[in-house]
């Protein structure tokens, strides 16, 4: 075709199609470099932390037993929130999804979250709805928690620590990550049947280390 360039239409179908070919090489080029980025921000970039909220509690009964020992009587209910911000990655549990209660640092209950085979997808919310009760749990407080216990039922308002901790893996990755986050929750007792009480919303507090939130396990 090039060989008819020595007439003026050949000439400038020649231009057309030269012109042409660099415009559909440089488009290429550039599709090329924008998945690239794509791919290195979506994949290669820095994984977002997880985020924990607590979006509603409710405390009916929540009392010290002192006879014949020191005893948690309590029925807890608890709305947990938790996201995963990542673009494209999701993540599967390794390890079960468990949260731990305490009052004035000592622990009086523990219940499982999530399964450990459950997943949670890219940008994926899941909420959990926690549900726990006893009519005597031990619990060694010590004078000076039964005193915290005395003031804070005086005032009206209990702090009850969440902690939440298990292990997951990202999707795609071939790191998995121990993680722990501290929720201070503050509860008013409200029997049943009582006026409702407005609960407000608790971001829960990742744990740092050098993985920046994580404990990273290869």
């Amino acid at each position: 075709m090039c060989g008819c360039c020595d007439s003026y239409c050949c000439q400038r179908f020649c231009e057309w199609l030269r012109d042409g070919c660099i415009l559909f090489a440089i488009a290429v080029v550039a599709i090329v470099a924008t998945g690239i980025v794509l791919i290195i921000v979506i994949f290669g970039g820095p994984l977002q932390k997880i985020k924990i909220t607590v979006e509603d509690a409710s405390l009916t009964r929540f009392d010290l037993l002192t006879d014949p020992t020191t005893r948690l009587a309590y029925n807890l209910t608890l709305t947990m929130r938790v996201r995963n911000p990542n673009w494209a990655i999701g993540i599967k549990h390794d390890e079960p999804l468990e949260a731990a209660y305490s009052f004035d640092g000592q622990q009086f209950d523990r219940v499982q979250v999530a399964d450990e085979v459950d997943k949670q997808g890219a940008r994926k919310t899941v909420v959990y709805l926690l549900e726990t009760n006893s009519e005597g749990r031990g619990i060694a407080l010590g004078n000076a928690g039964e005193a915290e216990f005395k003031k804070e039922k005086e005032d009206g308002v209990f702090e009850v620590e969440v902690k939440l901790t298990g292990k997951f893996k990202y999707q795609l990755c071939k790191t998995k990550c121990e993680f722990e986050a501290t929720c201070p929750v503050k509860m008013q007792v409200s029997p049943p049947g009582a006026q409702v009480v407005v609960f407000q919303k608790v971001d829960c507090e990742l744990s740092k280390s050098d993985d920046q939130y994580c404990k990273m396990v290869y």
